[in-house]
C-alpha cells in the first residue's frame, strides 16, 4: 500500500484539488481512498440538491421529489467522477465537491442581492493584501465567506501562541503554527478554489515589491500590523501605486480609510504625522519619535478610557496592546464591508469613523 509520504501532496498549507476525469488525478484519488487514515466526506447528493433548487427557485420541492431529481441528475453520470475531490493533508481528509462553477454558484447564492451577480463577478478578479493576522484573520475569513476576492496576499511572521487565542478563532492544536498557515488552511476549507498567497516573513523591504505587484498590483491593502515602520512604509508604497488602504484599531470601532486610488497626493494617516516633519523625516527619526507617532496615529485623545489605561500599563503589567475577540471580529466585518464597497466602485470617502457601540447604550461607558 502507498504511504502518504510517497504521494505528491506533501504541502501542509495547500489543498489538493483532484479532477477525476483526468487519469492521473483519478489514480491518486483511488490511492487516497485506500489509505486507512484518510477520512472521506462524500455529501455530493446534498450539494446537487442545492444546485437543483438554485436552478428552479420558484419550485418548492418535497423531500421525495428532490431525491428523485438528484437520482435523475446522476442517471447518465459516474457519480464518483463528477465534480472534484479535495484532499486536505493537514486533516487527512478527502471531500467530494461540485465542479468549481457550480460550487461557487451554490456557495454564494445567499449573497444575492446584497451583492449583485455583476459585483460578485467583479470581486472575483480583485487582489487584496492583508498585513497582520490578528484583526487581519477576521478580515480574511469575512472576505473569503463573501467571496470578495480572486487572490488574497497575507503577510505575518508570527506563530500562534496561547495568548493570541482571546481574539483568533482557532484550536489549541494549532499552537506553534504560523498564522499565515492557519489563515490559508481555513480559507481552503471554506473554498478551495480561492487563491491565497503567503508571505510568512511578514512584510519586509525584500518582499514588499512582490507583495504589492507580483502578477498584477493589489487593488486594496488592509493594514493591521503592530510595526509602526511597516505601517508607514506600506502606506507610502500603496500611495505610490494608487492603492487604497483600510485599517481598524480594535478600539471604539475605529475604521480608517485612505483613498490613494482617488487622491494620489493625499498625506498618509490624513496628515496626522505632519507635525513631526516630512514623511521621510518621520521615517528617519522613527526610533526617537516612535511613541509620539503612535499616539498621533491612534489620536490619543479619542482612545477609550480603558484603552488609555492599557497604554499606561504597557511594559509594566502588560507586554502588548490588548485586543478583545469581540472588537477584532467586529473590525474584521467592518473592513470586509468597506473593502467590498471600494472594490465594487461604490462611494467611499477617505477619513476615519468610530462605530462605538458603547455610546448607544447605558454601558459602563468604556469610551
Amino acid at each position: 500500500m502507498s504511504h502518504i509520504k510517497d504521494l505528491d501532496f506533501t504541502s501542509q498549507t495547500d489543498a489538493l484539488i483532484l479532477n477525476p476525469e483526468e487519469n492521473n488525478d483519478y489514480q491518486l484519488l483511488i490511492k487516497l481512498k485506500e489509505l486507512p487514515f484518510v477520512s472521506i466526506i462524500d455529501k455530493i447528493d446534498s450539494q446537487v440538491s442545492e444546485l437543483i433548487k438554485l436552478k428552479k427557485p420558484s419550485r418548492r420541492f418535497q423531500p421525495a421529489e428532490l431525491s428523485e431529481e438528484v437520482d435523475l441528475f446522476f442517471r447518465d453520470l459516474d457519480k464518483e467522477k463528477y465534480g472534484v475531490w479535495v484532499y486536505y493533508p493537514w486533516k487527512n481528509c478527502l471531500v467530494h465537491l461540485l465542479p468549481e462553477e457550480d460550487f461557487v454558484a451554490v456557495r454564494t447564492v445567499r449573497n444575492k442581492y446584497k451583492i449583485t451577480e455583476e459585483e460578485q463577478q467583479q470581486l472575483s478578479h480583485k487582489k487584496i493584501g492583508i498585513i497582520g493576522l490578528s484583526v487581519g484573520q477576521s478580515v480574511a475569513i469575512s472576505l473569503a465567506m463573501e467571496r470578495s476576492f480572486g487572490e488574497l496576499r497575507i503577510a505575518d511572521f508570527d506563530i500562534l501562541e496561547l495568548g493570541n487565542m482571546n481574539r483568533l478563532r482557532t484550536s489549541v492544536t494549532n499552537i506553534g503554527v504560523p498564522k499565515t498557515t492557519l489563515v490559508k488552511r481555513e480559507i481552503a476549507e471554506i473554498d478551495p478554489f480561492l487563491k491565497v498567497t503567503v508571505f510568512d516573513s511578514g512584510l519586509t523591504e525584500e518582499n514588499m515589491d512582490s507583495f504589492f505587484t507580483d502578477n498584477g498590483n493589489l487593488d486594496l491593502l488592509i493594514e493591521e500590523c503592530d510595526n509602526i515602520k511597516v505601517k508607514i512604509e506600506s502606506r507610502l508604497k500603496a500611495r505610490s501605486l494608487g492603492i487604497p488602504v483600510i485599517m481598524d484599531t480594535s478600539d471604539r470601532g475605529l475604521v480608517d480609510i485612505e483613498r490613494f486610488d482617488l487622491e494620489e497626493k493625499r498625506p498618509i494617516f490624513h496628515g496626522l504625522l505632519s507635525k513631526f516633519g516630512s514623511e521621510e523625516e518621520v521615517l528617519g527619526n522613527l526610533e526617537e519619535l516612535k511613541t509620539s507617532v503612535l499616539m498621533s496615529i491612534l489620536e490619543y485623545e479619542n482612545i477609550s478610557s480603558r484603552g488609555k489605561y492599557s497604554l499606561m500599563e504597557l511594559g509594566k503589567t502588560i507586554s502588548s496592546w490588548p485586543q478583545l475577540g469581540s472588537s477584532v471580529i467586529m473590525g474584521g466585518a467592518m473592513c470586509s464591508h468597506f473593502a467590498r464597497k471600494i472594490l465594487t466602485e461604490q462611494e467611499v470617502n477617505s477619513g476615519r469613523a468610530y462605530i462605538d457601540l458603547d455610546q448607544y447604550f447605558n454601558t459602563d461607558n468604556e469610551s
